[in-house]
This record gives structure tokens, sequence and C-alpha cells, in this order.
């Protein structure tokens, strides 16, 4: 959503795909491009590279001289993972930015529907660009009628027309209804070209039933203009209504809502691979053992090979960190990581750990949790109850790293 005040960006008129896919380098040359560039002799499926005491220098040159090669291009490091027993890319964001670009790409790589060079360290927005367009022209339907041939080649000529902006930031405006329910605009094509399903948690509690009639079925922008213009209104009760909905946006600034979070929880299939949006950021998101994960993508965890996820269990933002598989794994202090037999000791204890927490999850005593409670309470004593466990893991997490 676009902050009040701020005016909408007009889109950009509609490119012919021609035209667009013209100006993008063929494939030959991108490899070509990011061989010399990225990877010399890189060898045809063979593993990512180990984390290395030097990669950060040689990380630096190459993104140097990457820059180098591609004046005024944004240039990526790339982090490679074990995602389910195979050597995974991720694309890690050199700073803070909405960069649809990078969610929707990692969620085609973890899903192994794009594929990058072994061993390829940096890439540019350009290159990524390239990789998604030609996804997009290989994903279309073989077997269809005229008439839905004609609709895909539509949807992918007012894609590629604003493919461009997915390196910034789209015109994404939520409604506070539903955790899939946004206003039409032509970005959200993107996403259902893909198939890749696009959430937000910024809901209204329906139990709530002053700021359910201040709200009701306005999206984001809609809605600031409301409180404008019920600021402005001699009627008492549009006064009222619109300091409502005023105090519903700054009460969830952090544009995530408990019911949003057990709405959100609860659609999203296990398994998925999906994008989040929250405050004018997409993420990677997907769902595990009923928990939901956001895929980290910081380029400070770059050589933080068993940081790749981060759970999302609160409304503000403070996840534990977790490996490929899930297990709760703390940044390490780069000047005390440990090695070899000690890394494995470290391992089995946070293995040991969260399998203590999976035990205690489910060891809830639901029967003292009294009835009609509203999903608000339920959330918050649940969030009581993660926060304290989640203290108590640190602690002895400091414990043994101490007795070490």
């Amino acid at each position: 959503p676009s902050p009040p005040g701020e005016e909408s960006r007009s889109l950009d008129s509609l490119e012919s795909f021609s035209n667009l896919h013209s100006c993008c380098p063929s494939s030959s040359e991108l490899n070509s491009d990011a061989e010399e560039a990225v990877v010399a002799g890189a060898a045809s499926g063979g593993p990512a590279p180990e984390p290395a005491g030097d990669r950060p220098a040689a990380g630096s040159q190459l993104l140097s001289a990457s820059k180098e090669r591609f004046p005024g291009q944004s240039v990526y490091h790339i982090k490679w993972v074990r995602w389910k027993e195979e050597n995974t890319p991720v694309i890690t964001q050199n700073e803070n930015g909405p960069c649809p670009l990078l969610a929707i790409m990692n969620v085609l790589l973890l899903a192994w529907k794009i594929k990058l060079p072994p061993m390829m360290e940096i890439i540019t927005a350009e290159q990524l660009m390239e990789y998604l367009g030609d996804y997009i022209l290989d994903a279309k339907p073989k077997e269809i009628s005229e008439i839905q041939r004609l609709n895909y080649e539509q949807n992918m000529s007012d894609a590629m027309a604003i493919l461009h902006k997915l390196q910034t930031g789209l015109d994404v405006n939520v409604k506070f209804t539903g955790v899939r329910v946004f206003e039409y605009t032509p970005e959200c094509i993107v996403f259902d070209l893909l198939d890749i399903p696009l959430y937000h948690g910024w809901l209204v509690d329906p139990q709530v039933a002053d700021i359910v009639k201040a709200v009701g079925n306005c999206s984001y922008n809609q809605l600031v203009e409301k409180i404008i213009s019920c600021k402005q209104s001699d009627n008492s009760e549009l006064v009222s209504e619109g300091f409502v909905a005023e105090q519903f946006l700054n009460n969830t600034a952090t544009q995530l809502t408990y019911h949003g979070l057990c709405e959100l929880t609860s659609a999203v299939q296990e398994g998925e691979l999906c994008v989040f949006f929250r405050n004018n950021h997409f993420s990677t998101m997907t769902k595990y053992k009923g928990q939901l994960y956001l895929l980290v993508t910081d380029q400070g965890f770059l050589t933080e090979e068993k940081v790749v996820w981060e759970s999302l269990h609160n409304v503000d933002g403070d996840g534990n960190f977790c490996d490929s598989e899930f297990h709760l794994r703390p940044p390490s202090d780069p000047e005390t990581v440990y090695r070899g037999q000690q890394d494995q000791i470290d391992q089995d204890y946070l293995m040991a750990l969260s399998l203590q927490q999976e035990q205690q999850n489910q060891d809830i005593n639901w029967e003292q949790i009294p009835e009609g409670i509203s999903d608000l309470e339920l959330a918050k004593k649940l969030q009581e109850e993660e926060d304290r466990r989640a203290s108590q893991y640190y602690q002895e997490q400091e414990q043994a790293a101490a007795q070490v």
C-alpha cells in the first residue's frame, strides 16, 4: 500500500512482448556472461561450494567486477543451501527494499522450476529477468482452446509490460477482509501467470463490530481517502467512524494482526511455496508442520548456511531462525563459528531442543482454555506461551554455549 499522501504511480503504457523480449540478452549470452563474470570452469552438476574463510573477500571482488561489467545494474549474491537433499540457490538482498523479483525467483528456485549454473555466486537483476522471461515462455500451456490461448497470450503480454517493475516494487493494494484479497491491478497478473499465491495478514477481526463497520470492504487506499473525508464531515457519526478507522491503521502499523496470522496459518497449505506481502515488502514463505516460515534473504546471512528460514509466529516480526530442515538454529557469532566435531555437538544439542519444543507444543493443556474465547484472545495466549518458551530456549542455548 502507498503511504497516505503519496501519489499512486501511473502504469507504464503496455509494450508488446516481442519488443520487450528482444531487449533482453539471449540465453546463450546470459550463460556466457554468467560464466565469465561469476564462475570460471564450473563443472556441470557439481556441488555448491562450502563456505570458506576467504569467501566474503572473493565475493566482494566478484561483486565489484560484476558492477564494472554491468554498470548501473543491480547485482545480487547467491546463497547455496541444502534444500530437500539438493543444493539449491537462494537470491539474497543487498539492501532493504520491496523487490518482488527476488521473492518470485526464490519461489521458482526452491520449487526447482528454474535452475542456475552450479557454483554461481552473483547475478544481475537483468539476468534474473531473463530467466523469468524464459520460464514464462516455457510455461505456456500446450493443449488449450483458441479462446484460452488468446486469453493467456494477453495476460502474458500484460505481465511482460510491467515485468520491469519487479525490480523496484509493485502497486499492490490490500483489502482487510481476507488473506488473499487484493484490489485488482495489472501487477497481480504476474502472480496469476506464474501460479504463485500472494498472501497478506492485515485483517480486521470480524468480532470487533465498530472496526468492521468503519473499514468495511475498503482497500488500503480507499480507507485512507475515507478517513480524510470523514474528518472533514459535519456528521458526528462519520467523524467517529473515521476516527475508529484511523485508530485501526495506527494500532496495526506492522500490517499483520493476530486474526490475520490465524487466518494466514489456516489458508497456506502444508509445504506450499508462496509470496507474503507486508510493509511494502515481498517475502518467500512456506508452511512446515503447521508453522509459517519466511525465507531469510538478507545478505548479512550470506555465510550463515544454517540460517535459511525465520518463523512467522507473532505480529512483531521477531521470529526464530531455522535451518533448511526447520530445526532451530540461531545465527553464529562470526568470530566463534563452530567447526568440525564441535559443530556436530552443537547440531545435536539444537536438535534435542527442537524436539523438546515440539513435544511441549503437543502438551498444551487445551482444557484450561475457557470456552467461547475469541480468535484474538486465543492467539494472544498462545503467543505468550510461545514467547516464554522461546526465552527459555535461548537461555538454555547460552548456558550450553558457555559450557562448551
